[in-house]
């Protein structure tokens, strides 16, 4: 099918473009978004005669959304999520979480802006792209932690995604043996030897 469009789409074209695209990709979504015209005389003639106007309508979109994009430029939205110690969530951040939190911050982005090929499943630092209007997309960076001590640290550089990571390289010093003893203790190896006795004597007795 052809349409005329009305602002710019990615891969397509710009503003007063006629282009070829699926039937379904029109009917579902260029034409009722306002993206785009079916192509045919009136529409043609429609579309030159409001040329100036649309233009007009699309500078002040793009301008509107460049302020925004100002705002969000190099902006980290923490998201604490549970996850196993090897850094995997227990689930995952959409498009949706993303436009969810993004609205929470005051700003204004569907879901479908968020330039997310796949849900994140795992803890760290991910760059997302939004497009706030054809010609306008900013990254933001989802700081994705178990907790906000977590996030802190992941900011800082670390990388949570093992126990040791975790906790630090001595996570099992409270479990070893050593720990147990006092380490100039002088034992009695016989005394040893007879409680050893005294058990089994013991065991020996109840069967």
């Amino acid at each position: 099918m052809e349409v005329i469009l009305l602002e710019r789409v990615n891969k397509l074209g710009g503003i007063g473009d006629t282009v070829t695209v699926k039937p379904g990709f029109a009917r579902n979504y260029l034409i009722p978004t306002g993206r785009a015209l079916r192509a045919n005389e009136v529409n043609k003639a429609r579309f030159e005669a409001e040329r100036a106007q649309i233009e007009a309508r699309n500078e002040d979109r793009k301008s509107e959304a460049q302020k925004v994009a100002d705002e969000l430029d190099g902006k980290t939205l923490v998201v604490i999520r549970s996850a196993a110690e090897t850094g995997q969530l227990y689930g995952s951040v959409s498009s949706r979480d993303i436009s969810e939190l993004l609205k929470e911050e005051g700003f204004k982005v569907g879901r479908s802006q968020v330039d997310l090929n796949q849900a994140i499943k795992a803890i760290g630092l991910t760059d997302v792209p939004v497009e706030l209007h054809p010609e306008v997309r900013v990254a933001i960076t989802l700081n994705i932690a178990r907790t906000t001590d977590e996030a802190e640290r992941q900011a800082r550089g670390e990388d949570l995604t093992s126990a040791e990571a975790i906790y630090g390289e001595d996570i099992n010093d409270a479990a070893q043996p050593d720990e147990f003893f006092e380490e100039d203790a002088d034992y009695d190896d016989e005394a040893v030897a007879d409680a050893e006795a005294s058990d089994e004597g013991e065991t020996d007795d109840a069967s």
